[in-house]
């Protein structure tokens, strides 16, 4: 194995994974940072010309797959990886694990990023299914999540363990553009799917709510998705559709338009980790009024850098204290600088990755 002056390995990276958009963007980052990658998942995954991808490759990885396990060691043989990451502690990190086991290179550590209904819905399911994420999560010398209560579940899960390094490790946001010369509106902003998963009709009957005296206020609901219409008409019943803007799903730059015009973020699906989302309106300013989720206390606490609720009969009041904190001032004053500063410090994209890289490097230099 060959390392370079600064004590990195020049093996790559054997990255495992479905062919997602999240797969696609932890690989762009790993050579960004100046990483080799070999990259196998599950289904094509277009990703261009990449500066340090060595070679990609799709492999069938379900669970009734005879050749993942003999086509993962056959990567290992060729390419001798520094470290092998899973993307999802399902079928694909079972077939990793497995791989490396008996793999014909020695003490090579395995690294399993967990996705959220990998370690919460998936062992539920069944006996094999619950066996099969014990297996993988037992056979791993490290698992990283972005929130810390999908690692306490993965411990429930496994049982004792001892070993086996726990990262919580955030996947961050790009930097965010600077602001322009817009100023900040009287204007709440909803940009999750429009799925039942993600309540956006009691976040349109809570504004629905709001009394007269906000009547100026306007409430944006980007995203689409399979509940649109019957959202449209809903606001239509509430007599707000005349302050509700439709605005679908939105490019980049209009998103962070959207987020730097909104007062106030409001997210309250019934069940979720660390949302991009949130994040990014984060760091864009806005007072965030969110479920009161493990996932949403990692990163807020109610009363001092946003508003937690845990029944959604009481958002109407929350988003009314929300609009008071903001127009009072006390939120630009207080509020918006520690958010900023807190997505600056730890959720970062380019600050992660490098956190991931450190975390290879610390494994390898273990299994020396």
């Amino acid at each position: 194995m060959k390392v370079s002056m600064n004590g990195r390995t020049n093996a790559p990276v054997l990255v495992l994974g479905s062919a997602s958009i999240h797969v696609a963007r932890f690989v762009r980052g790993l050579c960004a940072a100046g990483r080799s990658v070999v990259l196998a998942t599950h289904g094509e995954l277009p990703l261009g010309p990449l500066p340090g991808l060595r070679e990609q490759v799709v492999l069938d990885l379900s669970v009734a797959s005879w050749s993942a396990v003999r086509r993962i060691r056959a990567l290992m043989r060729q390419w001798s990886p520094a470290v092998v990451h899973a993307h999802q502690v399902n079928s694909v990190a079972w077939h990793a694990v497995r791989a490396a086991r008996g793999s014909a290179v020695p003490h090579v550590p395995v690294v399993l990023t967990l996705w959220g209904s990998d370690v919460l819905t998936l062992p539920s399911r069944g006996l094999l299914e619950r066996w099969m994420v014990r297996s993988a999560l037992r056979g791993a010398a490290a698992w990283t999540a972005d929130a810390r209560v999908l690692l306490d579940a993965a411990a429930q899960i496994a049982g004792p363990c001892a070993g086996i390094r726990r990262a919580w490790i955030p996947i961050g946001i790009d930097a965010p553009p600077p602001p322009g010369p817009e100023p900040r509106e009287r204007r709440l902003l909803s940009c999750r799917l429009h799925k039942p998963l993600y309540r956006i009709d009691a976040i349109l009957r809570a504004f629905a709510s709001l009394p007269a005296s906000r009547a100026d206020w306007v409430l944006e609901v980007a995203a689409s998705g399979e509940q649109t219409p019957a959202l449209q008409r809903l606001a239509a019943e509430l007599g707000v559709a005349e302050r509700v803007e439709f605005s679908g799903l939105l490019g980049a730059a209009a998103l962070w338009r959207a987020y730097r015009r909104s007062a106030v973020f409001v997210s309250v699906p019934e069940s979720d980790g660390t949302s991009v989302s949130l994040l990014e309106a984060m760091a864009a300013g806005c007072l965030p009024v969110l479920s009161d989720l493990a996932a949403n206390r990692e990163w807020v606490e109610a009363g001092r850098n946003g508003l937690l609720v845990a029944d959604p009969a009481q958002l109407g009041a929350a988003l009314e204290r929300a609009i008071e904190w903001s127009e009072s001032g006390r939120w630009a004053r207080e509020g918006r600088s520690i958010n900023e500063a807190l997505v600056a410090e730890k959720a970062l994209f380019a600050r992660n990755i490098e956190q991931f890289v450190a975390l290879y490097d610390e494994l390898q230099g273990s299994a020396r």
